[in-house]
């Protein structure tokens, strides 16, 4: 995606994609981190931000994977949490309609990426404490966001725990992912012998950032099984065999013999 400033137009382009992608027969559809909202100036962040109670996005989408008849994750919401807090929380929306689970991003991104580009996430997100992991009718899935990609030990549990899809939604700076990217999505399926899916945000946004795209699905082998090699708005789809996480972890049942992290 390349989310904007308006959330109801952001809504119109995920449900664009959602459709057609459920059309083409994904069963299981993942978008990027902040679905609803990329703003980077604060007064107009907070005249957008609502409760989870209160964010019209939330039910719309609860809708939309009923009404599909899918497992629908919304790689990322910006909720508001408290006075001058928000979370950024992904949704996990059942063929029911029902939210299966909420994940709050664990590690904030505080960076800075080059003498022009600072980031400090914390000003304005409370961290998550806790992995989720869920069973869905697609999969035993772990979920994450975007810079926890860069905690080995969040993952480490994931793949210890038996996960066998972890979800990356994201909205890379381009200078760190023309370095990290791939890389690091490689990483964390090899060590953990588990599906990555990362949905990226891509492209020059509304309030002025620049993300990388480059969304990708990496298979147990850290195989790239599909890829999309630009940053313009579009559908990625693969097939996923989950016979070949065993088949991973039996030849190399590294993951399970790590000490046990402690996640912080």
């Amino acid at each position: 995606m390349r989310s904007g400033v308006d959330p109801a137009a952001n809504l119109a382009a995920a449900e664009t994609l959602i459709r057609e992608a459920a059309a083409g027969g994904a069963t299981f559809i993942a978008t990027p981190e902040m679905t609803g909202l990329l703003q980077r100036k604060p007064k107009l962040f907070w005249d957008r931000v609502k409760t989870e109670n209160d964010d019209p996005l939330i039910p719309a989408f609860a809708g939309l994977a009923k009404a599909l008849g899918i497992t629908l994750l919304i790689g990322s919401l910006a909720v508001k949490v408290g006075e001058g807090r928000a979370a950024n929380r992904s949704f996990l929306f059942g063929p029911d309609g029902k939210i299966l689970v909420r994940y709050d991003k664990i590690h904030m991104f505080d960076v800075t990426v080059s003498r022009t580009e600072t980031w400090r996430e914390s000003a304005i997100y409370e961290a998550g404490s806790q992995p989720q992991i869920i069973d869905t009718p697609v999969a035993k899935l772990g979920l994450s966001i975007c810079y926890d990609v860069r905690f080995a030990e969040l993952y480490r549990h994931y793949g210890r725990e038996g996960v066998q899809i972890i979800t990356v939604p994201a909205a890379f700076t381009v200078p760190t992912g023309q370095a990290h990217w791939e890389t690091l999505l490689r990483a964390r399926a090899i060590e953990t012998g588990a599906f990555i899916i990362a949905p990226a945000q891509g492209g020059a946004h509304e309030d002025g950032r620049t993300t990388y795209g480059h969304s990708m699905i990496i298979d147990p082998w850290g195989k790239i099984i599909a890829a999309l090699d630009h940053d313009e708005p579009g559908i990625l789809t693969a097939e996923v065999d989950l016979d070949e996480v065993d088949a991973a972890r039996a030849k190399i049942p590294a993951w399970s013999l790590d000490p046990k992290p402690a996640l912080r």
